[in-house]
């Protein structure tokens, strides 16, 4: 097994551990905070990345460092502006007739994931 389907399982199990103690909590009444957002946020840019991007050692797979992928991650850049500037216009809008601060925490998750996201999406283009 590859560094890098290792590292997207391990980062595959862990999101889906943390987003399954969020919901516990939440279905539990406790209160969802900043750290129970950030923490789903952190993890899945990590699976993103870890299956999106080969190491050097392995060398089968599309390296951060070549032309490839800087050109991914050029165009995933690009795109991901737009994304977030649509997202931050839904979440004024929820924000306006919700008045609740989650708005501003799923923004921030939204934001840490959609980079690697459009990343992994834009590199299933060229494989």
């Amino acid at each position: 097994m590859s560094i890098r389907k290792i590292g997207g399982c391990a980062f595959g199990i862990t999101t889906l551990v943390i987003v399954g103690f969020t919901i516990y909590k939440s279905m539990s009444g406790q209160e969802v905070g900043f750290i129970d957002i950030s923490s789903i946020g952190i993890a899945m840019s990590g699976f993103f990345s870890a299956i999106t991007w080969e190491n050097k050692r392995e060398k089968n797979g599309i390296l951060q460092e070549e032309e490839l992928g800087k050109k991914i991650t050029e165009e995933s850049s690009k795109i991901s502006y737009f994304l977030l500037t649509f997202f931050i216009f839904i979440m004024v809008l929820i924000d306006k007739y919700l008045n609740s601060n989650i708005s501003l925490l799923i923004l921030l998750t939204l934001s840490m994931v959609t980079l690697p996201f459009v990343e992994f999406i834009i590199s299933k283009k060229y494989q």
